[in-house]
């Protein structure tokens, strides 16, 4: 094998004689003071331990010098939840049962207007002890698509140690960009992260949906993907936490707006804004049968008018009656449910229908018996 030999191997470079040594060179000098900043960083595994403490701002929901999005339809309340959220940070008062650690606000409504401030003033008439807390509402549009707002709110920013500042919403505060386009997204979160990092802040974004809310926020991924927590305001008046970077989500929430009365215009009429109230769930609410489920269920209903009966004991339903499966069974077939095939196509038909009821949750099967987990009143 023949190696050849690069050219100059071996030779005086004469340019390397007016180079100047190791370490003296700017860009080397960068290099090599970056590459110590890495090596003062690398832990091994023999020095890991659990770490215990909790870097939390709303203990479950939100951490502290993190970047959050705060999304839901137009109308669902997630302003006034945004609100609610940030004032009890601004006090350091626990947020629905939740432990807070938190500090000074600044909330940028970049839509502006007087809705924002009455609600704000709302929350102040309607809860005294936040009256005083350090929340500063900054009502103007931002261009946080290019790097020059960004600089000049962390040159402007009313407290030394922001414990939240809150964007609402993204896409008043896009300037040129377009939050369709991972590039034009990618350096939004890049200049949230500039606030983050320059003040010591959570940055909450609050944006919107789609049409579809089940499909999340709208806009490019790369959005989703950049935040450290993420939650969703449904127009079901529920505040759920979709996104945990290193925790399991907590329970969803539910809330009411509760009207409050802040005087009269120049009309005499009453001006009113709204507070975020916490609710009770909802009642779960049935959804009608329809057809071959609802044949099953005459038929089953028939079954126990004719032959039911209660069973006492600890997995028998209790005021409720049961009645044999193939008594069911037969009943499908005089409401044409499996005639017309062959004895095993019958059987099947018969189970998917019961598998199907049992899925829904609408019928319980146990020691040969069935009956309706529902009684024919509730319907």
């Amino acid at each position: 094998m023949t190696f050849i030999q690069p050219a100059n191997i071996g030779l005086r470079n004469p340019e390397a004689i007016n180079s100047p040594p190791r370490g003296e060179n700017p860009q080397e000098q960068v290099h090599e003071t970056r590459a110590d900043e890495i090596r003062g960083r690398l832990v091994s595994l023999s020095t890991i331990e659990p770490v215990l403490t909790n870097n939390y701002m709303v203990k479950g929901w939100l951490d502290r010098n993190c970047l959050s999005m705060l999304y839901g339809p137009s109308n669902a309340g997630k302003t006034f939840v945004a609100l609610d959220i940030a004032m009890h940070i601004a006090v350091s008062k626990s947020w629905r049962g939740k432990r807070v650690n938190g500090g000074p606000v600044l909330y940028i409504a970049a839509e502006g207007g007087a809705g924002i401030r009455n609600r704000v003033a709302a929350i102040k008439l309607d809860r005294p002890d936040m009256a005083s807390a350090p929340f500063t509402l900054l009502p103007l549009g931002l261009d946080l698509h290019g790097q020059g707002d960004a600089l000049a709110i962390c040159e402007a920013m009313p407290d030394k140690a922001p414990a939240l500042v809150v964007v609402d919403t993204l896409a008043r505060s896009m300037g040129a960009g377009d939050e369709n386009t991972a590039k034009d997204a990618a350096m939004f979160v890049r200049n949230c992260d500039l606030i983050r990092e320059a003040t010591g802040a959570h940055v909450m974004v609050i944006h919107h949906t789609g049409k579809d809310e089940d499909r999340g926020a709208r806009g490019s991924s790369a959005l989703r993907a950049a935040v450290d927590n993420e939650i969703q305001v449904t127009s079901e008046w529920e505040i759920r936490s979709r996104k945990q970077r290193d925790q399991e989500p907590p329970e969803p929430l539910h809330f009411e707006l509760r009207s409050v009365a802040l005087g009269l215009d120049e009309d005499g009429e009453h001006v009113t804004s709204a507070v975020v109230d916490l609710a009770d769930p909802p009642k779960p609410t049935r959804k009608p049968l329809r057809g071959r489920n609802e044949v099953a269920m005459q038929a089953l209903n028939d079954a126990l008018r004719q032959g039911g009966t209660k069973k006492s004991g600890k997995e028998w339903p209790h005021n409720r009656e049961v009645v044999p499966v193939d008594d069911w069974r037969k009943e499908c077939g005089v409401h044409g449910l499996t005639t017309g095939v062959s004895e095993s196509a019958a059987r099947q038909a018969f189970k998917r229908a019961k598998d199907k009821l049992m899925d829904m949750d609408e019928v319980r099967e146990f020691g040969g018996y069935v009956w309706r987990v529902q009684g024919q009143d509730d319907d």
